[in-house]
């Protein structure tokens, strides 16, 4: 299952410098939840390597605030504490494990 983050774990997680995928979403958002599905598969699947999670915007803003955020979903990829990567939209499986095996 994926991680939760909010605005004071997400912030601490950013910065250990491990790898780290946050995906932000919302209750209402279609799109979101079609991903996901494959967020949890792929947070079990990469549990240990990378924290993989969501970021509810309905409940937290500073953290979407802080990184633009303004269409959902939105998927950032992190390692060493800066953003390496931002996908906005529907994506596809295989194209979001590409993108968490770079990080790697």
């Amino acid at each position: 299952m994926a991680y939760t983050f909010n605005d004071e774990n997400a912030k601490v997680e950013i910065e250990s410098g491990k790898a780290v995928v946050i995906d932000f979403w919302a209750e209402w958002c279609g799109p979101c939840k079609r991903i996901a599905p494959i967020i949890d598969e792929l947070a079990a699947e990469y549990e240990g390597q990378v924290l993989i999670g969501k970021y509810n915007v309905d409940d937290y803003s500073d953290l979407s605030t802080d990184y633009s955020i303004r269409n959902i979903p939105t998927i950032l990829f992190f390692k060493d504490g800066e953003l390496k990567e931002r996908s906005v939209g529907s994506i596809k499986r295989e194209e979001l494990d590409a993108k968490i095996k770079a990080l790697l």
